[in-house]
C-alpha cells in the first residue's frame, strides 16, 4: 500500500482494549469514552459490558468489539456459537474468538474447521464480523499455517495473533508471552487469502509498533496503550487537518515496502 498515513488511518488500526478481568463498569465507561474521543475502529470489551459501551458509542464512528469464549477458548462449539449470536444481537459489529488451542495442537482439524464456520456463519447472520484468536505463543508454525488456511476457507474477516493473557510457564517458572511477532505476523499474512485481514494483539504498545506491524500487513491492533500511541502521533507532526503534517509534504507515506 502506497497511500499516505493519517491520525485517522492510525486511530482506526485500533480496537482499544478493555480486557482486564479487574476492570470496573467506571474503567470500562472511562475506557469507552476515551475510544469516542480518539475515534478508534472499536471498543474491545466484554459481554456483559456491551450495553455500557453502546450508551456511550452507539450512533458514533466507533464500533463495539466483544471478545467471546475469552481467553482460553475452551467452551463447547453450542456455546461459542450462542455466546457470538447473543453478543452480535445485542450489538457488538466485530466479534474476537478463541480457538479451542487443545484441539489445535491435538492436529483435531475437522473439529477446529467445523467450530470456525459454525461460528463464522452465526456472526455473519447476525451482521458481525468475525475474528478468530489463535493464541500464537502456544502453537508452532505449521498450526499457525492450518488455521490460516482454515480461516480462508471459511471466509472468516481477520485472524489475530493473541489475547493478551496466553502467558506461557518460561525456564525459571515465571509466566509471560511474546504476542504479535513480526515472524508471526508476516507468516499469517502469507498463508491467509488476500480477503482475510490481519490483527496483531499483544505487546504492541508505541506507535513504531502500530507502524513496524502495518508495514506487515497488519490491519488492526489491540491496545492498551491508545492514548499515548496517537498521542505521540500528534506530536510527529499532526495539526488538526485530515493527514500528518503542517507544511508540504501535508502527509508522510507508508513504511517503505508496505
Amino acid at each position: 500500500m502506497t497511500d499516505a498515513i493519517t491520525l485517522r488511518t492510525i486511530a482506526k488500526m485500533i480496537d482499544h482494549s478493555l480486557l482486564h478481568p479487574t476492570m470496573t463498569d467506571a474503567q470500562l465507561t472511562a475506557g469507552c469514552q476515551l475510544s469516542l474521543k480518539y475515534n478508534v475502529a472499536t471498543a474491545c470489551i466484554k459481554p456483559y459490558a456491551i450495553p455500557l459501551a453502546l450508551d456511550i458509542l452507539g450512533g458514533s464512528e466507533v464500533g463495539v468489539c466483544a471478545v467471546i469464549a475469552f481467553p482460553h477458548g475452551n467452551s463447547t462449539t453450542a456455546i461459542k456459537v450462542l455466546e457470538a449470536e447473543s453478543a452480535a444481537r445485542a450489538g457488538a459489529t466485530e466479534i474476537d474468538m478463541v480457538v479451542n488451542i487443545g484441539k489445535v495442537l491435538g492436529g483435531a482439524w475437522d473439529y477446529v474447521q467445523q467450530e470456525i464456520k459454525a461460528i463464522n456463519e452465526a456472526v455473519v447472520a447476525n451482521h458481525a464480523v468475525l475474528k478468530v484468536i489463535f493464541e500464537n505463543d502456544y502453537l508452532q508454525d505449521e498450526h499457525i499455517i492450518r488455521l490460516c488456511e482454515i480461516c480462508s476457507a471459511c471466509a472468516v474477516a481477520f485472524v489475530k495473533t493473541s489475547t493478551g493473557y496466553g502467558f506461557v510457564k518460561q525456564a525459571n517458572g515465571m509466566y509471560g508471552y511474546d504476542g504479535a511477532t513480526d515472524h508471526h505476523l508476516a507468516l499469517m499474512r502469507q498463508h491467509s487469502a488476500p480477503q482475510v485481514q490481519i490483527k496483531g494483539a499483544g505487546g504492541l504498545r508505541t506507535l513504531d509498533d502500530l507502524l513496524r506491524v502495518r508495514a506487515l500487513g497488519v490491519t488492526r491492533i489491540g491496545a492498551t496503550a491508545t492514548e499515548a500511541i496517537l498521542e505521540e502521533a500528534k506530536r510527529r507532526g499532526y495539526a488538526g487537518g485530515e493527514t500528518w503534517g503542517q507544511s508540504t509534504p501535508t502527509s508522510l507515506p507508508a513504511p517503505e515496502g508496505y
